[in-house]
């Protein structure tokens, strides 16, 4: 008999409890989309603007996908995102880690990521066509930008607030720089980076419309602005749903890779 079971407490409906909040959580997932498309509908019925409805984007969408284009443009945004993302991230840990362990690395590279992270990456754009022509190479740069301003604070804050206790137990056991730097900052970082991931992955889709301004031939946001000069509200609003899924599944791959990689953490 378990002590748990000696105090009188039946671990029965602990663990009855555990898989009720998934359910309830997919059951207000599921009613929010059911009011969101009723209220949708409703706005559509009534003449809102034009405002097409749900089946007549749905027609759109299906056309679309029908001869390739949906499917294209889905993938030349996706290359883009995850592209930037990936090289904004692997840049952005390293001088994170850098900032938060050495007082000088800080007091060097403070100053600069702070005063660029007052900058909104579609400033940027400007001086990206100029320097960098009108390829792939500023469209990726924009959208990296975005996600290394996120996740480098998020990385940086993670070091920095590590608890001083856990430092200084694992000096007292004779533990080196290194071992404490790996074995303790890093997991405990661990959380606060991958918060800075899903940050930057949700700036990097509010910049990829604007960086596929720059003489796209292809992509979601190029989509959207063709359509816009036709005033074809049903093309946009396909966009605009493939881009929020596409973004929406993403971020729950993060943070399905954040729960694994910090099971060890306290949930609520």
């Amino acid at each position: 008999m378990t002590e748990l079971t000696a105090l009188g407490k039946s671990p029965a409906p602990a663990a009855r409890r555990g898989p009720r909040r998934p359910r309830r959580a997919t059951a207000l997932n599921l009613t929010a989309v059911v009011l969101g498309l009723a209220v949708w509908t409703l706005l559509a019925s009534i003449g809102v603007q034009g405002l097409p409805g749900p089946l007549q984007v749905a027609a759109k969408a299906g056309e679309l996908i029908a001869d390739g284009t949906l499917l294209d443009d889905a993938l030349a945004s996706l290359r883009r995102v995850l592209l930037g993302c990936l090289l904004g991230t692997l840049l952005a840990v390293p001088i994170g880690f850098l900032m938060g362990w050495y007082a000088t690395a800080r007091g060097l590279l403070e100053p600069y990521v702070q005063f660029f992270r007052t900058i909104p990456p579609l400033a940027i754009i400007p001086l990206a066509i100029v320097l960098m022509g009108i390829g792939e190479v500023p469209k990726v740069f924009v959208i990296f930008l975005a996600s290394f301003l996120s996740s480098v604070v998020a990385t940086f804050q993670g070091v920095v607030d590590v608890d001083r206790t856990l430092i200084n137990a694992a000096r007292v056991l004779g533990a080196s720089d290194r071992t404490i730097f790996l074995k303790v900052v890093v997991p405990a970082s661990t959380p606060f980076i991958l918060v800075g991931m899903r940050v930057g992955l949700g700036s990097a889709w509010g910049t990829l419309v604007a960086a596929e301004l720059i003489a796209a031939q292809e992509g979601l946001g190029f989509r959207m602005q063709q359509a816009q000069l036709y005033y074809d509200l049903s093309t946009i609003f396909v966009g605009l749903i493939a881009i929020g899924l596409l973004g929406l599944l993403m971020d729950r791959l993060l943070l399905l890779a954040e729960r694994r990689l910090t099971g060890w953490q306290e949930r609520r």
